[in-house]
């Protein structure tokens, strides 16, 4: 039996939430929490077996019964075109965005757009759903822009090798993707204010999700080791689901969170000439900018 929602939990009740990559670990857990909450949730996931399962365990968990699904590949720029188009033809507001979906791959692989798979998906993909979702976040204010981070952040930022073409490293790509979106989150924020849209970004925790499956055999050895001291996907889900529902950081925008508080991202993160920079980059990239 559906455990049923307490009405006076439903503070995002008529609030339209959508979530990247929310079929497992922490995008899931999020899912969970907000539906719990009363948001009318759409879900953003490539595999729809994957993705039925996981809307409907949120289902009987939550009594929520709005929870849609659109299918899309992030890591394709088409693919995230057409999650826009896509929504847009079925809502005409957006509440909350959290850009959740991330990997953390051991070996270079290029996008379709000629992209390296991890900057392409854990930064990209939410620089393209923050401009071109920028507009219905408009229409819907106060509205709320939740971007997945990492304490994880490279102290510097290689523009001239972007894809690893001369020397791939797992850690590297992965560090300067999560530094992308503090950069980008800080850059966004300045761009955006007044408009009622409120961008924030966060460190979730080292959580034990399934993006095990795409580390070295050696790694899984020792993410086994140290997985009894790591957090739950609901725990590490608490300050993704705090940035988006708390009355608490109304308001507040271009900040970096660990632990539901704000917290110092690495020094570089500040540096308004790299946050330009890195916006011209991905401008080029994928032949989007922010629409004043």
């Amino acid at each position: 039996m559906a455990k049923m929602v307490n009405n006076k939990s439903k503070m995002l009740n008529g609030k339209i939430c959508m979530i990247t990559g929310a079929n497992s670990g922490i995008g899931k857990a999020t899912a969970i929490s907000l539906a719990k909450l009363g948001a009318s949730l759409v879900l953003v996931c490539r595999d729809q077996t994957r993705a039925e399962k996981a809307i409907k365990k949120i289902k009987e968990k939550t009594g929520n019964e709005s929870i849609d699904l659109i299918l899309a590949d992030l890591s394709s720029q088409k693919g995230i075109h057409n999650l826009v188009s896509e929504f847009k033809k079925r809502y005409n507001n957006l509440h909350v965005l959290i850009n959740n979906a991330g990997v953390n791959l051991h070996k270079q692989t290029l996008t379709k757009d000629g992209v390296e798979t991890t900057f392409a998906l854990n930064y990209l993909a939410h620089f393209m759903l923050c401009n071109l979702l920028l507009d219905t976040l408009k229409n819907s204010v106060p509205a709320r822009i939740v971007n997945l981070a990492s304490s994880i952040q490279a102290k510097s930022f290689d523009f001239d090798d972007l894809n690893g073409d001369n020397h791939y490293r797992q850690l590297k790509a992965y560090s300067q993707s999560k530094l992308a979106v503090v950069l980008f989150t800080y850059e966004f924020a300045r761009k955006i204010e007044g408009t009622g849209v409120s961008v924030n970004c966060l460190h979730p925790g080292f959580v034990k999700t399934n993006m095990i499956r795409k580390f070295r055999p050696f790694v899984k050895y020792f993410y086994h080791l140290i997985g009894l001291f790591m957090l739950t996907p609901k725990r590490g889900a608490k300050t993704s689901v705090y940035l988006a529902s708390s009355p608490e950081v109304d308001g507040t925008s271009g900040k970096y969170f660990k632990r539901r508080k704000e917290a110092k991202s690495v020094k570089i993160s500040y540096d308004k000439n790299v946050a330009k920079q890195l916006w011209d980059v991905s401008v080029k990239l994928t032949n989007v900018d922010l629409k004043n």
